[in-house]
């Protein structure tokens, strides 16, 4: 009776090296992508901050702002129109970010940002300023937005920046904002 022999072949050398390099290459591509992935969630932290400080902005500009006096029988008040006063940098300090989540207390969003009615509770990987131009009332003061961070440390910062003014509008003075964050290093 013939006996069937099994072909017991193993793996070659080459075979290996191969599927280690394979694997190799799939992790290099993996790493890449998680650091994307967890640059873009950082920077939404900003995009997000900035859309929802213009959005206030907005708010608060077309927020009646007459004096609070009593009138007069058949007196009258104008309505006033007014961007807040600026905001301060917080944090103060740009290396509180470096690197590093920072955490604010509640009355470092003072001045402008209680006219705002922001502020961040959470910790922050980035520094927010809000800053006005000129009385806030005339035709071509503006506005600025401004996120900045640097969230490896490695002293290169990224800038977010959303710019507003108010334009002669015939007789009235209306807000505008521009159509776009602009970025400098977005993903430094």
């Amino acid at each position: 009776m013939a006996r069937l022999v099994a072909n017991r072949r193993g793996f070659t050398l080459v075979e290996l090296m191969m599927v280690v390099a394979i694997v190799a290459i799939l992790a290099a591509m993996a790493i890449i992508g998680v650091r994307k992935y967890v640059s873009h969630a950082k920077t939404a932290e900003v995009t997000n901050a900035l859309g929802q400080i213009t959005k206030d902005v907005t708010s608060a500009y077309v927020r009646d702002q007459m004096a609070g006096s009593v009138l007069a029988l058949h007196g009258s008040a104008q309505k006033s129109n007014q961007l807040c006063e600026s905001g301060p940098a917080v944090p103060s300090s740009p290396t509180a970010i470096a690197g590093r989540k920072y955490q604010s207390r509640p009355v470092e969003w003072s001045n402008g940002w209680q006219c705002l009615r922001f502020a961040i509770q959470d910790p922050q990987y980035y520094r927010y300023e809000y800053v006005v131009t000129g009385t806030g009332a005339d035709a071509n003061d503006t506005f600025q937005v401004k996120g900045t961070g640097d969230l490896d440390g490695d002293g290169i910062t990224s800038r977010f920046i959303f710019h507003g003014a108010l334009v002669q509008d015939g007789s009235d003075i209306a807000l505008v904002t521009g159509p776009n964050i602009s970025e400098t290093n977005p993903e430094e």
